[in-house]
């Protein structure tokens, strides 16, 4: 739900310690769910965009576009959950680890 550039590493908030995302994240930005202001994209449309996963946690720097995209996604059918702390609280924790 970043820019590509943030998912990449390549740009960033400078208020996070470290760039990168989530090993494993797949990056799908939020107005890609999305058919017009509060209007998600078809089914179908979705699930060519995402796929056929179980569940789906997602993520963005700070928790406001994944939780539009947490939305999309819900009314899809995924069951979906957005990580509230996101890329800000992730970086911050050098324990965890990260991709470029």
């Amino acid at each position: 739900m970043r820019t590509p550039a943030e998912f990449a590493g390549k740009q960033g908030y400078p208020c996070d310690p470290r760039q990168g995302h989530i090993p494993g994240a797949r990056h799908v930005h939020v107005q890609d769910l999305f058919a017009g202001p509060g209007q998600p994209l078809p089914r179908d449309d979705v699930r060519a965009l995402v796929g056929d996963a179980q569940e789906i946690v997602t993520y963005c720097h700070s928790g406001s576009r994944s939780a539009l995209a947490t939305l999309a996604l819900r009314a899809s059918g995924y069951t979906a959950r957005n990580y509230a702390g996101s890329w800000h609280e992730w970086s911050r924790h050098d324990e965890l680890p990260l991709e470029r």
